[in-house]
């Protein structure tokens, strides 16, 4: 007998729900959106409400319950990933105390400066498990910089807690930090928290970043466990809410990239691109060593049985929008015709840090730039020269991770952009010079299934349920004439990435950088 479950993916804009049957697979969905709160005085400014969430929540699961035909008592599981590092500070009975830091709010950049220059001086050796540097993205970075801009609520004060484990809490009725269940995933890559170090670094290290972080890895109590564990049961009152029964089991949550990249059917070895808004990037491996300069590596954050290895883009899908909305052109009809572009036609080179650089510089304070600007230039030879530009920074990412022992087997391209764009796909391809593979339908919140079908013990390994739920791949073959241009392109790309992005750098000669990118233009145009 076949057996359904509920899938949730919290993304930026809005959550889905997704109900599966672990024979027939997908049988029906529901969106729901919600704001972001942005500042135009600000532009690192980005939060949401937890209330927005839930009521998103409810709506999107009562319209996949009626688009699927599902009566809500057959559901035997539910699981949740959401957006990181989102946080919220909380107050007696995880009452929020105020909205979410959404991940891409860069407000807490001074904050996680400090934290990278206590943990250099004192050794903390937590910080080379998050690639030497600590970012604005992150957890203790966000909390310090609420807890010294609200000093009227830090009276109120209990804990804080990442989205995903929030959202869960909430569902299963916790109303005591002590008894959240946190998740690997969450507490590994964004708050410093080491199994193998023995939790989080010492009380001495929070002390001296703040004094206002003195005691506070007593307020993160909890039961830290990977998403093959039971966080709690559905209760009663949102069971009512949602439509489906009460005293369902509900997965440790973890965040949407990590579950996204099981949906898109990674195994040992492989390495998945989620490119929406922006890209994390996701691998699995079986070794354990540090990478400099990437966002985590942490045993059994994706997979609970191998290390999950982040890095990232801070922005992709959002300079794509940025480019068609400055040019008062939509991204779909931007998009047209761009499979007539070759490798290095625009003779623009761009440096993709619109929203900073998550990876491998872990420096917010970064912005986009773009060489060889012509009067004859056209946005649409921006939003060529952007997706050559993410897949090149996308290298250098592959290129740091593979120097220390990370094998990458397969490159899969998941995400929303990817099926939207086959060009996309194929120029990183040919910059990467790896077959890249997409699925061939959605596979949003299809991780979050996953998780939810182990949760009610209906497949006995996350391979078996892959097997019988995910996709097959459409396979992007490197074309060898463009893999040859952008041999000679990424050079120059790399030597502007490091020149320009670390403050640092030696001195370097950058005179040959336009008139070889004009060159490479003139020669692939004369060939068209």
């Amino acid at each position: 007998m076949s057996t359904i479950v509920a899938g949730v993916d919290f993304g930026t804009l809005s959550v889905r729900v997704s109900l599966f049957d672990s024979e027939r697979g997908r049988l029906g969905f529901g969106t729901a959106e919600y704001p972001l709160h942005r500042k135009n005085e600000d532009p690192d400014y980005a939060t949401q409400s937890h209330a927005d969430h839930m009521e998103a929540l409810v709506l999107a699961t009562r319209k996949a319950l009626s688009s699927s035909g599902v009566d809500g008592q057959q559901v035997a599981s539910i699981a949740l990933d959401t957006t990181g590092s989102s946080v919220i500070p909380a107050g007696k009975g995880l009452v929020p105390l105020d909205d979410y830091y959404l991940w891409c709010d860069h407000r807490a950049w001074r904050e996680a400066a400090r934290i990278t220059s206590v943990a250099s001086s004192m050794a903390v050796k937590a910080i080379d498990w998050c690639g030497g540097v600590y970012s604005s993205e992150w957890g203790f970075a966000k909390l310090l910089h609420w807890l010294r801009h609200n000093p009227e609520k830090r009276k109120q004060f209990v804990t804080a807690l990442e989205h995903c484990d929030m959202v869960v809490a909430t569902l299963s009725g916790v109303t005591e930090g002590a008894s959240v269940s946190r998740s690997v995933c969450a507490m590994g890559h964004k708050w410093m928290w080491n199994a193998s170090l023995g939790g989080f670094p010492p009380e001495q290290f929070f002390s001296e970043v703040d004094p206002l972080l003195a005691g506070i890895t007593e307020r993160l109590q909890g039961r830290y466990a990977t998403s093959d564990h039971i966080a709690g049961e559905l209760c009663p009152q949102w069971a009512d809410k949602l439509g489906v029964r009460p005293g369902i089991p509900i997965p440790v949550g973890a965040f949407d990239a990590h579950w996204d990249a099981i949906g898109a059917g990674a195994r040992l070895h492989d390495l998945v691109n989620v490119i929406g808004t922006s890209t994390c990037m996701i691998g699995i491996s079986d070794s354990e060593g540090l990478v400099p300069g990437l966002c985590g590596v942490v045993p059994g954050s994706v997979h609970p049985r191998y290390t999950g290895v982040e890095a990232g883009l801070s922005a992709a899908g959002d300079i794509f929008d940025a480019i068609a909305r400055r040019s008062s052109v939509p991204v779909s009809e931007l998009s047209k015709n761009l499979e007539t572009y070759r490798a290095g036609q625009t003779g623009l080179l761009r440096l993709t840090w619109d929203n900073g650089d998550r990876t491998v510089l872990v420096n917010p304070e970064l912005g986009g730039a773009t060489l060889g600007w012509k009067l004859t230039h056209t946005a649409q030879d921006e939003l060529f020269a952007a997706i050559e530009g993410t897949a090149f920074h996308t290298r250098v990412i592959l290129e740091r991770m593979e120097q220390f022992g990370v094998q990458i087997r397969r490159v899969i391209n998941g995400g929303g952009v990817p099926q939207k764009n086959p060009k996309l796909n194929q120029v990183y391809a040919d910059i990467l010079g790896k077959p890249v593979l997409v699925p061939q339908s959605d596979v949003t919140s299809l991780g979050s299934a996953i998780f939810a079908f182990l949760a009610a013990g209906t497949f006995p390994s996350i391979e078996q349920a892959q097997d019988a739920l995910c996709p097959k791949y459409k396979v992007f073959e490197p074309d060898p004439s463009s893999v040859a241009v952008y041999g000679e392109l990424y050079p120059l790309y790399r030597k502007l990435y490091f020149a320009f992005g670390q403050g640092s750098a030696a001195p370097v000669k950058i005179g040959d950088v336009l008139p070889e990118i004009r060159r490479i233009a003139v020669e692939v145009r004369a060939t068209q």
